[in-house]
């Protein structure tokens, strides 16, 4: 039994780092062209490069996304792009598009390519044309059951492997297919714009009451038929590595270092456990814990054991039970630590240290300086480093995370 790589989204190039200092074996992140993400920070060359190396120099790979539903206009420049990812020693590219698929075998034949879940493969003998096509990899839609990627897994080539997602938000459309976004705001979700109006909160009007808005009364949770719970297959941990899968993804390119930390920690955590040795493994109630602190909707396990809509769909609110409150940045020489800023701190508050091996443990931060010198009472300007007394040590890169108050 292979043990499947970890797989995490990495926003930026902060993100990235704190994905690969976390445990993950490879990201995923968007480059400056044809993504779909085009509202996160996304990676100039330069990034690109010092990202490349980071993870490169500890043994991690990274692939870049190429995965809208491109329209003539956006095929221009391409083979230059192409060349430009190959030079840079992109280890894979996530496409989704024939042409673009095409254009890639011709322009950089010795390319890695993986399908995107964009390109909703649900069977083997898709998988298998894919392959034909180059393909390595394919990323599954994520409307499979574990049964059907068993199944999938077992008629197809040894030489082609199989990738899915296993924990962030999902869409309501099929594997992402939606026009939703386009029709009500103009942007394009299949060429990585999404507002996500399947969030919105909708009411009915009948059109001989103009004006008088009804609720739409689905159940106690809520009024959002279109909002999808967030996947989160953390207790399953033995049922997706069984399945045949290669590679665990996390979805989140937009989401925060802390919840790049947190999830990737708890993933890296279970499946090292389950290899230490898979006859006496255990689920840990600690991994929940850890992903339940940052902000998130509902779990479930999305289609992995199969879903009715009413198990799919519920309340757009956010469970938000900690904040990141700062990032320790450098251990100083006397005693101190320079700590960055990221929401509003006191000298005297007890926060949690979260940090890529050990459990999560608390400390009390006091005598805050500005950069200065100077004693300051709060940190509160945006991005701010200060320096701080920790009652434990710290060590560079730890995360400071603070329960929310009622």
């Amino acid at each position: 039994m292979n043990k499947p790589e970890l797989l995490a989204p990495a926003g930026n190039l902060n993100k990235l780092k704190t994905a690969i200092d976390y445990g993950a074996d490879a990201v995923f992140m968007g480059g400056a062209r044809l993504n779909l993400r085009a509202f996160s920070d996304n990676f100039t060359n330069d990034e690109m490069v010092e990202g490349l190396k980071y993870a490169h120099d500890r043994g991690r790979k990274v692939y870049v996304t190429i995965n809208v539903f491109p329209h003539e206009s956006d095929m221009k420049g391409l083979d230059g792009y192409l060349l430009e990812l190959e030079k840079l020693g992109v280890d894979a590219l996530i496409v989704s598009d024939p042409g673009i698929i095409m254009t890639a075998k011709e322009v950089v034949p010795e390319m890695e390519l993986h399908l995107s879940t964009q390109a909703n493969n649900v069977n083997s003998r898709s998988a298998i044309f894919w392959h034909k096509m180059g393909v390595k990899r394919i990323i599954l839609a994520r409307e499979l059951s574990l049964k059907e990627i068993r199944e999938i897994h077992g008629n197809i080539p040894e030489d082609l492997e199989l990738e899915a997602f296993v924990h962030g938000s999902m869409c309501m459309a099929y594997s992402g297919r939606c026009l939703l976004s386009n029709y009500m705001t103009g942007r394009d979700a299949n060429r990585g714009a999404c507002a996500q109006p399947c969030r919105y909160k909708y009411h009915l009007v009948e059109e001989k009451r103009p004006g008088e808005y009804m609720e739409i009364n689905e159940d106690e949770r809520g009024t959002y038929i279109m909002n999808s719970k967030d996947l989160c297959m953390i207790e399953h941990i033995p049922d997706l590595i069984q399945s045949g899968l290669q590679s665990l993804k996390i979805e989140g390119r937009m989401k925060s270092e802390f919840y790049v930390a947190a999830i990737v920690k708890a993933y890296r955590e279970a499946i090292d456990r389950y290899f230490e040795n898979p006859k006496t493994y255990a689920y840990d109630e600690k991994w929940m814990d850890i992903l339940s602190m940052v902000s998130h909707r509902e779990y479930f396990t999305g289609f992995y054991y199969g879903r009715g809509n009413s198990e799919v769909y519920g309340s757009s609110t956010y469970v938000r039970t900690h904040e990141l409150i700062a990032i320790v940045k450098e251990e100083l020489e006397d005693g101190r630590y320079l700590i960055g800023q990221k929401n509003r701190v006191y000298p005297g508050d007890i926060l949690k240290i979260m940090r890529p091996s050990g459990d999560i443990i608390e400390t009390e931060i006091t005598a805050f300086m500005d950069d200065e010198g100077n004693e300051i009472e709060v940190a509160n300007k945006a991005a701010m480093d200060f320096t701080a007394v920790s009652s434990v040590r710290l060590y560079p890169n730890d995360i400071l995370i603070k329960e929310k108050e009622d």
